[in-house]
């Protein structure tokens, strides 16, 4: 059971968050002396840096941005005399990948995960009315014991070195908001809501989880006119809402679920939750909302930038969103591991599709998987001592992403590893687990997947029987006979589709990953790998094979825009199957595929 409320902050009559974002002290603890020498009672440097941000791309120094191990962070927060007596609390929306924090060189809290939320109670040790210093050590070590999984070595110079089993750059840092939170001792901890469709009519089931108290609980749903529909007293109910506006893709309706907390006549606390009515199921081959099937058109993405790297930007989150609306698509995958809070708002607001996933990538142990996941590598992942540790920062992950993000409409299904050694016989228990406590933990029984890499064949996985949509990662005409062999890449391709179709799993497949790496400036006639032309024929070549299979009811290509890599005789400063350039103007496949994402029905092969 979580410690801390995954509610995201508000300032209302009751509440008080404060963003703490801006320019902190920062310092690299290159010795790993930083505590022994007392840093927590003040870093004594005048470097700054900017948060929410990565860290490594600041600077011109290499071994700044390969730093492996703790950097340190610190601020003055003014924490106002009205809050002694209440629950004073630090939110870090993320610390990657795991942080200790300290208030007054007091440690009051810590947590392990770098792409979701936690806070710490600094009540104890705050002092009112006055400046307070509050210090942060990040580290961003990778391991086989936390997810995302990597290992760390040291070199002969001493130096610590990361080596991901992911292809995607170890950004860290404090890299999304921090708030302070000032709440009162009794207050509302979480919120659960389910819609149920009939027709135009929903019925909203809830349930409130208060902390610290008692308290009488009455609830309101709140139209976009500000007119209240219905209400409902206590903790648990369900609300009925005829001739209702439904939440729809790329048509969404918004209402505000309004909680009250009383005490007599007293107002103790309020919190404000928006709401999509809309329910999500799947039938057969169909994904279904509202009873509608829905053919998902998207991406696979990462939070990338230049400069910020994994920082979290509004300016780029628009920008993206508006690139989305012009290219047709509906939908995304957290590739590969949640996003911040306002993507899902945002989300919210426009009407796109989210596929939610858990940071659990590199569950495979290869420092090139793109390569080893086409040639039949078995590491045993699954068969290590180290593996129940594992599972434990997994389910935790899978906890608070829950937590966090159950009640956003855009989020219709969850998934719960990238490209994991699914063919492993002692995957299966692992997977088990993670998919029971997925399921356990939501009330809205979204469906539950796992993207699958080519190893990962029906002949072969452990696992894809737990799935309830069949996500898979394929590069046909890429890692697998690429150029002009793209002939057998489309003829291999269709024979594992022909042994997928054989299965008659009657349950729907979304390919969660395709494409084909790309330089936004080279043009070839005829193609040649790496060209804009031949990134164009990959999809083409792919789309025709989507086409061909009615099971098929989704495509999320690999990816929205290029975005940073480690170095690497395979990437060309990074990862470039992007559909965008990183600085987000299209390649030539943007076109293509606006053509067909427009073209496509919502509802196809419905």
């Amino acid at each position: 059971m979580l410690e801390y409320s995954m509610l995201h902050p508000q300032d209302n009559a009751t509440r008080t968050a404060i963003r703490l974002d801006g320019m902190w002290r920062f310092r690299i603890d290159f010795e790993g002396k930083g505590l022994e020498e007392g840093w927590q009672d003040g870093l004594r440097t005048r470097e700054t840096i900017p948060v929410p941000a990565s860290f490594q791309d600041f600077y011109t120094d290499k071994d700044v941005r390969e730093f492996c191990g703790d950097v340190w962070y610190e601020r003055t927060v003014f924490i106002p005399s009205y809050a002694k007596g209440r629950a004073v609390s630090v939110r870090f929306a993320a610390a990657t990948h795991r942080a200790r924090v300290f208030l007054n060189g007091i440690e009051v809290g810590g947590h392990e995960g770098g792409f979701l939320p936690f806070c710490v109670d600094i009540s104890s040790a705050a002092r009112y009315g006055q400046d307070n210093r509050l210090s942060v050590i990040v580290n961003n070590e990778l391991s086989e014991t936390n997810i995302p999984c990597g290992t760390t070595i040291v070199k002969s110079n001493g130096r610590k070195m990361n080596k991901p089993y992911f292809d995607f750059f170890n950004y860290s840092g404090l890299q999304r908001s921090v708030d302070l939170l000032i709440l009162p001792r009794t207050s509302i901890f979480d919120i659960d809501t389910k819609c149920h469709v009939s027709g135009s009519d929903a019925l909203l089931d809830y349930s409130i989880r208060l902390s610290g108290g008692e308290g009488e609980v009455s609830v309101r749903l709140v139209d976009e006119d500000g007119a209240t529909v219905a209400t409902a007293q206590g903790r648990c109910g369900t609300i009925s809402v005829p001739d209702a506006h439904l939440w729809d893709v790329l048509a969404p309706y918004l209402y505000t679920f309004v909680v009250e907390l009383c005490e007599g006549q007293e107002l103790i606390d309020c919190y404000s939750l928006p709401v999509g009515l809309r329910e999500v199921r799947i039938e057969g081959t169909r994904i279904l909302l509202n009873g509608h099937s829905v053919y998902l058109k998207g991406f696979g993405k990462h939070e990338d930038s230049d400069i910020a790297g994994r920082g979290f930007s509004m300016a780029v989150m628009k920008r993206d969103a508006e690139l989305m609306k012009w290219i047709g698509a509906n939908s995304l995958r957290t590739s590969h591991y949640p996003y911040d809070e306002e993507v899902y708002s945002l989300a919210d607001r426009e009407g796109f599709l989210i596929i939610d996933e858990v940071p659990a990538v590199g569950l495979f142990a290869s420092l090139s998987n793109f390569l080893d996941a086409t040639n039949g590598k078995k590491t045993d992942f699954f068969s290590k001592e180290t593996t129940p540790i594992l599972l434990c920062a997994h389910k935790r992950a899978i906890e608070e992403m829950v937590a966090r993000d159950k009640n956003h409409p855009s989020v219709i299904a969850w998934s719960l590893l990238n490209e994991p050694e699914s063919t492993d016989p002692n995957s299966e228990p692992y997977f088990k687990e993670v998919f029971a406590l997925a399921r356990s933990l939501d009330t809205q029984k979204r469906p539950c997947t796992f993207a699958m890499e080519v190893n990962s064949q029906p002949d072969k996985c452990h696992c894809y029987h737990l799935c309830d949509i069949i996500c898979l990662n394929r590069y046909f005409g890429w890692y697998i006979r690429g150029g002009w062999e793209i002939d057998e890449a489309e003829r291999m391709f269709r024979e594992e589709m022909e042994k997928w179709k054989a299965l008659d799993l009657d349950k729907p497949f979304i390919f969660s990953e395709y494409g084909a790496d790309t330089l936004g400036d080279v043009h070839k006639l005829p193609s040649v790998m790496w060209s804009q032309e031949y990134q164009c024929e990959v999809l083409e070549m792919l789309h025709s094979v989507f086409d061909s299979y009615d099971f098929v009811r989704g495509e999320q290509v690999w990816n929205f825009a290029d975005f940073q890599t480690g170095e690497g005789l395979m990437r060309v400063d990074g990862n470039r199957k992007g559909i965008f350039t990183r600085q987000r103007q299209p390649k030539e496949a943007a076109f293509l595929l606006k053509r067909r994402w427009e073209a496509l029905p919502v509802d196809y092969k419905a």
